[in-house]
C-alpha cells in the first residue's frame, strides 16, 4: 500500500520522501528513499524530514514493542519457560502530531483486526489526525485493499475496494480534495 501511495502522489506531481523499513518492495525512482531498520530510527528520519514537508501519510505500521534485551547470539532449549520482557517504542504519529506546524495535514493508517471503526476513531483522536484510513489484516502481503477513510469527526468520508494501486489512487485523491484546498 505505501509503494501504490507513493506512486499515486509522484503521478500527481508531488515530491515524496518515503521513510521506509525493511521490506522487499521497490519504490519508484522518482522518490526519496530513506530506509531504517527500527521504529527510533524511523521516528529520528521522520522528525528530520517532517518540518520540510507539507504532510505526512502514515501508512507504516513500525513495531509498538521492542526487546529490552536482544541476545547477539541464539537462545538455547533449556526445558524452562522463557520470559520476554518489552518496552513500548516510541509513537511516530503521535509524536509528529505534537510538532505539527497549522498548515501541515497528518493522514494516519488503521490496520484493526477487532472493532475496526471505533478503534480507528480512537487512534484518529488520540494522534491529531486529520484522516485516517481503515484496513484489516488481510491487507497484508495482499494486492488487494479494502478501506474506509474517516475524517476528524469519525464520519466516513469514502470507501474503497480493489487492488492496492485503484485503492491508493483514491484514498490520495481524497487526501488531495479535502486537504491540500485548506492551504
Amino acid at each position: 500500500m505505501g509503494r501504490a501511495l507513493v506512486e499515486a502522489a509522484l503521478a500527481g506531481g508531488h515530491q515524496v520522501i518515503v521513510v521506509s523499513g525493511p521490506v522487499e518492495i521497490g519504490y519508484p525512482a522518482a522518490a526519496d528513499v530513506v530506509p531504517v531498520v527500527s521504529t527510533d530510527e524511523m521516528l529520528a528520519a521522520c522528525e528530520e524530514a517532517f518540518p520540510g514537508c507539507d504532510g505526512l501519510i502514515a501508512v507504516a505500521a513500525p513495531c509498538d514493542y521492542r526487546p529490552v534485551k536482544v541476545e547477539p547470539h541464539k537462545i538455547h532449549r533449556t526445558g524452562e519457560p522463557l520470559v520476554v520482557e518489552l518496552h513500548e517504542t516510541p509513537d511516530v504519529i503521535a509524536t509528529l502530531a505534537a510538532t505539527k506546524r497549522p498548515d501541515q495535514w497528518l493522514v494516519g493508517f488503521a490496520l484493526e483486526t477487532e472493532d475496526h471503526r471505533f478503534r480507528a476513531i480512537t487512534k484518529l483522536e488520540r494522534k491529531s489526525c486529520d484522516l485516517i484510513v481503515v484496513n484489516g489484516a488481510s491487507a497484508i502481503g495482499s494486492p488487494e485493499n479494502s478501506v474506509e477513510i474517516l475524517d476528524r469527526s469519525g464520519a466516513v468520508v469514502a470507501a474503497l475496494t480493489g487492488p492496492k494501486d485503484d485503492v491508493a489512487r483514491g484514498v490520495f485523491a481524497i487526501i488531495e480534495q479535502r486537504l491540500f484546498q485548506r492551504k
